[in-house]
């Protein structure tokens, strides 16, 4: 695959990327591409290894190791060496539903299990398929196509992130009439409202969802289901039903003074930042939410570091990141060895903005929220942190970080964004519907099943297995489709 030796003759190179006193400046993405010869040597990488873990897609150590789409990567890498991007489209597009979006936000599992990886540098995979859709979409290649005959089957999917969105296209090329309910004003889910522009342009959803829509999906936007409309209707209107709504009951965090003004889960910040902008076609930055104001991130994962960011470029005056885990190793540790995902630290984009900006990275390690104070107003004023150690529960066995009294340290803050996580889903949607949840309060179903226990309605995605990434959720929209399919059809093509 590629050429035999030129994971020997090229190093590793990235697109190049906008500095970060530039990108600040706005919200638009921050990534470019290659030039044309430079993206055949990086393809030219991928070696023939002969057992390609990067599509594996499978659990070890609790972690994904591989792409969950199992996409043929060595394929498309040899296409991509060889020019031929047309063909490395059609090869990726039998397995991917939407290249643009992980090709952008996805954290590169197939890279992180790359057998060149294993001593050097990983093949630039994501980068590579990321030129292979735009080129694509670029020239004419990517049609959604319009079945020639319908089944006279209806499903009903209810959310539109990327779960949602993939099980509607896959019923929708089968000939089922599909209905996606959004509760938003658009469609897209997290991926709409949960991930920053610079990091996926919305303009990137917006071209997928015509294409869809042309083919026949019709998309609800602005109706709650469970609230505007009941599942009683949905079930009765519809063959089937996909719940796919995501893992979005946020993690709290419970400390004295919580109820302060200033106080906000880092959703719900992102989804006005982007709403605004959207709004007003980029015109109204909504510089009010954070200028001037000392910013306190709490939560150390992607969700914390886009907060970063986008507080940054609202015109924060400082920004700290809490984050209870130590601090990561820079290289894998015998105890995490390859293919494994590395537990490796990392400088993301938000990060790399706060050290440029303020002169250090944001993130405080091994460290929790005490108290949060508020002056006579009620309004967030500053909060107080301690330090935590990992210490074994001696009834459980378990490690667990705990506070180390006498390392109180009181920080300014006036806006504190609560990035800790979701909890699974929330539960006025499962209870209309019925369907049972485990002690996660994600739906319930069979080992590899999307079946709920109400027959007819299936869940996929985050509300299906908890908090995750995109290209799982993909990956879950794609099975749960097949298994509706088939339900509903006794066989299934997809």
């Amino acid at each position: 695959m590629g050429k035999p030796t030129g994971f020997l003759e090229y190093e590793r190179k990235n697109g190049p990327v906008v500095p970060e006193e530039d990108r600040i400046k706005g919200f638009r993405e921050f990534h470019g591409m290659l030039p044309e010869e430079e993206r055949r040597k990086q393809a030219a990488r991928c070696m023939d290894c002969g057992v390609p873990f990067c599509q594996s897609g499978r659990m070890i150590a609790g972690m994904m190791s591989g792409c969950p789409l199992h996409n043929l990567v060595p394929e498309m890498n040899d296409l991509v060496y060889r020019g031929n991007y047309e063909q490395a489209y059609i090869r990726l597009s039998r397995t991917h539903s939407f290249p643009e979006f992980t090709s952008r936000v996805c954290p590169a599992l197939c890279e992180a299990a790359c057998t060149c990886g294993l001593h050097t540098e990983a093949v630039a995979t994501k980068e590579n398929e990321r030129a292979v859709i735009e080129y694509a979409f670029e020239h004419g290649l990517v049609l959604e196509p319009v079945p020639s005959a319908r089944t006279g089957k209806s499903v009903a999917i209810v959310g539109s992130g990327p779960a949602g969105l993939a099980a509607a296209q896959l019923l929708n090329r089968r000939g089922h009439s599909v209905t996606v309910y959004e509760r938003s004003d658009r469609a897209g889910g997290l991926l709409r409202y949960g991930i920053p522009n610079m990091k996926l342009e919305k303009s990137v959803i917006d071209r997928r969802i015509r294409l869809m829509e042309d083919a026949g999906v019709v998309f609800r936007t602005g109706v709650n289901v469970g609230v505007d409309i009941s599942a009683k209707e949905l079930k009765s209107s519809y063959d089937s039903v996909i719940l796919a709504c995501g893992a979005s009951n946020p993690r709290d965090i419970k400390a004295p003074g919580r109820d302060a003004k200033g106080i906000r889960f880092a959703v719900d910040f992102l989804t006005e930042v982007t709403k605004t902008l959207l709004d007003s076609n980029f015109q109204d930055v909504p510089t009010q939410l954070a200028k001037g104001k000392d910013v306190i991130v709490i939560g150390g994962g992607d969700t914390g570091n886009d907060c970063v960011g986008t507080s940054i470029r609202l015109g924060a005056k400082s920004v700290i990141q809490l984050e209870m885990m130590p601090e990561p190793p820079c290289k894998r540790l015998d105890s995490n060895p390859w293919p494994e995902w590395p537990r490796v630290g990392k400088t993301d984009y938000g990060q790399e903005e706060a050290i440029r900006m303020f002169g250090h990275d944001p993130r405080i390690y091994q460290t929790t929220v005490k108290e949060f104070h508020k002056n006579k107003n009620g309004e967030l004023n500053g909060i107080t942190i301690i330090s935590l150690e990992a210490k074994r529960d001696p009834e459980t066995g378990r490690m667990q970080m705990v506070p180390v009294e006498g390392t109180e340290k009181k920080l300014p803050a006036q806006l504190v964004l609560i990035a800790a996580g979701f909890l699974g889903s929330q539960d006025y949607v499962t209870k209309d519907f019925g369907v049972e949840v485990d002690g996660r309060t994600n739906v319930k179903t069979g080992q590899g099943d999307h079946a709920t226990t109400v027959p007819g309605i299936y869940a996929a995605g985050d509300m299906h297995i908890g908090q995750s990434l995109v290209v799982r959720a993909i990956a879950e929209g794609r099975a749960v489709a097949k298994q509706v399919d088939e339900a509903l059809m006794g066989y299934t093509n997809l």
